[in-house]
């Protein structure tokens, strides 16, 4: 009864009996129950009649000719083999997937012009697969891939639809915290690729809590040696961390200039040691960030954070390890930091806790700063 038009064709799956597909002059149709009900695949599956159908076994393709509309390929129908009746009675029922293999190769060339007459190729990322028993309307839904120690890797945006949900994840982090200043650091939008392992991903549905493990692992046929792929692993998060630091660094300055600036104008009988101050974490910050004009004014002279982000961007971007020069100017990049943390010590040590001193006789309140996991929003999700 649920079936509009007359049939023009029929397949049953490789694996599961109960799993039918039906090719109607309206379009699908299919069964998980052996045909004792039918509910039409109208997931980017025109209302076209459907003249005939192969299953690829190799892949689990349903491919689709419909004589006119072109030919019609359904991806991998395993995830509806795993739908039961008692699956269906689940709220949200992940479908258990194979481990995910990270090819690393350049996409350059890799796609093609409206005047070709080719279709694209399934995409090779991760694949968190589920279903849902009900759409999700209301509250908020998000969800997110932790590493093994329980840190945050990854965002992503899960489906809310009824039915079977597939969120792809293209094994990227997210991108560093850049340190702020008057232009933007184009290196820094760089996510870096997560390396192979296990992974949780979590999903939030209002207050309850679902998971599901994701295995990744490299490609056997990759042309990088395992001590090639950690020091390049190992230099990317170098370079992510000092960014990270740097950031961190700055909101510090930041804070401490609003707080005596502030103090001065209120306090006159402090002004002079207050500007005294400011001047001294200016003079850092300008070897810092980039303090002047703004994203739409000529190029600033680069100061640290960009020349981090830069170098963050070409290592975070490629596959193969770091050059020597890159490796050179890492070290001159680290020592740079450094030096600016020292001095920042040295002012907190120094011009910043006589301040603080006198905030303290004056019986006002001192200012408190974010530790550096608070100023990421950071926190274990284990």
């Amino acid at each position: 009864d649920e079936v509009e038009g007359f049939t023009r064709s029929f397949q049953e799956d490789f694996e599961s009996p109960d799993l039918l597909f039906l090719g109607t002059e309206t379009g699908l149709y299919i069964t998980i129950n052996g045909g004792k009900s039918w509910s039409k695949f109208t997931n980017n599956v025109p209302a076209t009649a459907i003249h005939h159908m192969e299953m690829h076994a190799g892949t689990s393709d349903l491919v689709m000719g419909t004589h006119g509309r072109g030919v019609i390929i359904l991806d991998d129908v395993s995830p509806l083999r795993a739908l039961t009746q008692e699956v269906l009675q689940e709220d949200v029922y992940f479908i258990p997937t194979d481990e995910f293999t990270m090819v690393e190769e350049s996409t350059f060339g890799g796609t093609s012009s409206e005047l070709q007459f080719v279709g694209s190729n399934r995409n090779r990322n991760a694949k968190v697969i589920y279903y849902l028993k009900k759409r999700h309307t209301f509250g908020k839904m998000k969800m997110e891939v932790i590493d093994e120690d329980g840190n945050l890797v990854s965002e992503l945006s899960p489906g809310k639809a009824k039915g079977i949900n597939i969120v792809d994840w293209n094994y990227m982090m997210k991108a560093p915290t850049m340190a702020a200043g008057k232009t933007f650091t184009f290196g820094g939008f760089t996510s870096p690729r997560a390396p192979a392992g296990k992974y949780k991903v979590v999903m939030t549905k209002g207050k309850e809590r679902y998971e599901t493990d994701l295995i990744v692992k490299y490609d056997e046929n990759s042309l990088l040696t395992k001590e090639e792929r950690e020091t390049h692993t190992r230099v990317t998060r170098k370079l992510y961390d000092l960014s990270e630091d740097l950031a961190h660094q700055v909101y510090e300055m930041d804070e401490m200039i609003a707080f005596s600036s502030k103090l001065g104008e209120d306090k006159p009988a402090l002004k002079k040691m207050t500007d005294e101050l400011v001047g001294q974490i200016n003079e850092l910050k300008n070897k810092s960030v980039i303090t002047t004009g703004d994203n739409y004014v000529g190029a600033a002279e680069p100061q640290l954070r960009e020349k981090l982000a830069k170098l963050y961007s070409k290592v975070a971007s490629g596959y193969t390890p770091p050059s020597a020069s890159e490796m050179e100017n890492l070290k001159f990049l680290e020592q740079q930091f450094n030096d600016g943390k020292k001095t920042l010590e040295d002012i907190k040590k120094g011009a910043w806790d006589k301040l603080m001193k006198k905030v303290e006789k004056e019986g006002l309140e001192i200012p408190t700063m974010k530790t550096k996991n608070e100023f990421l929003g950071k926190e274990n999700r284990a």
